[in-house]
């Protein structure tokens, strides 16, 4: 009852408690975000779902949930994840480190992700006589990355002006506006196309997965999880696995050859005097060791992609 002596009826609603549940569920997903197209994107979505999660993604969506994971997936501009990192609007993103370098100095990398791989390098027109870095004192830099650059610059003591362009950095000697660049380079075929040469490497990067300062510790149980997937991922892209034949006389020199996870698995065949010796390999190796195991006598070597390696 009221001051006036009316009841008003008690209306009963279920607006709190759903949103209270809706916003627990929420609470209770990884919000990831990924570049929403270009280089980065099929990378990106290729990795998840090499991780076994599915992701129910139709066309032109820019959020996407996972069926089978606690994952939410964001699809944003490139250069706008590095604030939606620091705000904490999403919990981590795979991202180029050259972006954070840039723009997000205090978001922490927990992983390398070994593709996307370029590096940011300044680029003169190739007509030019290049002789070192005190060629861009006094010049103009047309480039999409001013504080990677000036800090470059004021490194080597170098004082040159800045013109900051979002996209197509490479025409800008071409049309007068700049005496050269400082951009992304991959392969180089982008350069070409515009008569640039690359004079210096001013960093390396690739793909990383990033966190937000802002994430909660339910959070960062999904997140130690996603990271092991990921681990097991790269440890197997990285790795192969060797199957051979080897001479018992000559057995142990071949197994002091294997680097092999703890030893390798020595087996044996249906011939005597012969073993079937099993083993991984780091790929950047392969070559050199399978070169000395032939010289030991190995024959039948048969070598084999890994999927995914949990260690």
């Amino acid at each position: 009852m009221n001051q006036t002596g009316f009841l008003f009826p008690i209306v009963e609603t279920a607006f709190p408690n759903d949103f209270t549940q809706t916003k627990l569920k929420s609470m209770s997903k990884l919000k990831i975000a990924v570049q929403k197209s270009g280089r980065l994107y099929q990378d990106s979505l290729q990795l998840l779902e090499d991780c076994g999660i599915s992701i129910d993604n139709g066309k032109d969506q820019l959020k996407a949930k996972a069926s089978n994971f606690p994952l939410e997936v964001f699809y944003l501009r490139n250069s706008d994840i590095p604030q939606y990192l620091k705000d904490g609007v999403v919990d981590v993103a795979i991202i180029g480190e050259n972006l954070l370098v840039e723009k997000g100095n205090e978001i922490t990398v927990v992983e390398k992700l070994g593709f996307s791989k370029c590096r940011v390098s300044l680029a003169i027109p190739k007509s030019e006589s290049y002789q070192g870095i005190s060629y861009f004192q006094d010049k103009k830099i047309a480039t999409s990355y001013p504080k990677t650059t000036e800090k470059f610059l004021q490194k080597n003591n170098i004082n040159a002006q800045l013109h900051i362009i979002n996209g197509s950095v490479e025409i800008a000697p071409n049309i007068g506006l700049a005496d050269g660049i400082c951009d992304i380079v991959s392969s180089g075929s982008t350069l070409f196309k515009n008569n640039l040469k690359e004079t210096e490497v001013i960093l390396t990067s690739e793909a990383v997965l990033a966190v937000s300062p802002q994430i909660v510790a339910v959070k960062r149980e999904i997140l130690a999880k996603l990271q092991f997937r990921i681990r097991s991922i790269l440890k197997g892209r990285e790795s192969r696995y060797v199957l051979l034949n080897a001479p018992d006389d000559k057995l142990q020199n071949i197994i002091d050859i294997l680097p092999g996870m703890r030893s390798p698995t020595v087996l044996p065949l249906a011939q005597k005097g012969w073993s079937s010796v099993h083993s991984v390999l780091n790929k950047n190796e392969f070559w050199e060791i399978i070169d000395e195991l032939k010289a030991q006598g190995a024959e039948g070597i048969l070598v084999c992609p890994i999927e995914k390696m949990v260690v």
